[in-house]
């Protein structure tokens, strides 16, 4: 038999290698179509994973959120106690404060009822003071005119002594702790004489001397009388010195 002519064997082998391209086309389709594939996956899984993370980061502060107002009632939040610690701290001043203006207040309303007492006494002991000195000079006027026969109205008749003239002045102030009076000077635990209007003379001591007035001590008792400046002005008391025994 005759051989096939070498025409034949080119075709075969034309066809074989449009096969085969065909075969290597439809390969590469597969490929581009798988890797497409897996880019699509691959972006919807980053993006299932960020929707997942934001919703645990919200999550995560609505319970952070829930403990602290938890803390918040109990007491016990950080930042609660941080600044109940410095109301605290401002409640304690203003009490403190308050104290210290009350006791301020109490002092002073205790040294105003005491002045208050004080020249109360001083008011009443010199208008008695005065008193007694208009009551003496009426008495002098009435023996007067009982032995002269003389009207009282008379100024000629009245008592002209210097102890008796209502005019007369002594000279009476208190400075460093002693007594300025009749150009002399007297101190605490000095040994005087005290005359009155009456007449009357007392052996007494100087037992202090105070702002307006001083105390002294009779010798015969021991009993205290307070004098003040205005008496001593006015000659209702009048002091002289006298040796100490």
């Amino acid at each position: 038999m005759a051989p096939a002519p070498d025409y034949y064997e080119e075709e075969e082998l034309e066809s074989a290698e449009e096969e085969d391209g065909e075969r290597s086309a439809r390969a590469r389709d597969s490929d581009e179509d798988t890797e497409d594939a897996s880019e699509t996956d691959l972006a919807k899984h980053e993006e299932e994973d960020f929707v997942e993370m934001k919703e645990q980061m919200y999550q995560d502060k609505l319970a952070s959120l829930k403990r602290q107002l938890q803390q918040l009632q109990e007491g016990t939040l950080q930042e609660y106690q941080k600044r109940m610690k410095k109301l605290d701290q401002q409640y304690k001043e203003r009490i403190r404060n308050a104290d210290q203006v009350e006791k301020n207040y109490v002092k002073e309303k205790k040294a105003a009822a005491k002045e208050f007492e004080d020249k109360k006494i001083e008011l009443k002991e010199n208008l008695i003071a005065e008193l007694e000195e208009k009551k003496k000079m009426i008495e002098n006027e009435k023996l007067t005119m009982e032995l002269t026969g003389a009207s009282p109205s008379s100024p000629e008749h009245l008592p002209a002594t210097p102890a008796e003239s209502p005019a007369q002045r002594f000279e009476a102030r208190i400075e460093d702790g002693k007594l300025y009076y009749d150009k002399r000077w007297y101190h605490k635990s000095q040994a005087i004489y005290l005359e009155s209007k009456e007449n009357t003379k007392i052996s007494c001591v100087i037992s202090s001397v105070g702002a307006n007035e001083i105390w002294v001590r009779k010798t015969s008792d021991s009993t205290k009388m307070r004098i003040y400046l205005g008496q001593l002005q006015r000659g209702v008391f009048v002091i002289r010195r006298r040796s100490a025994t």
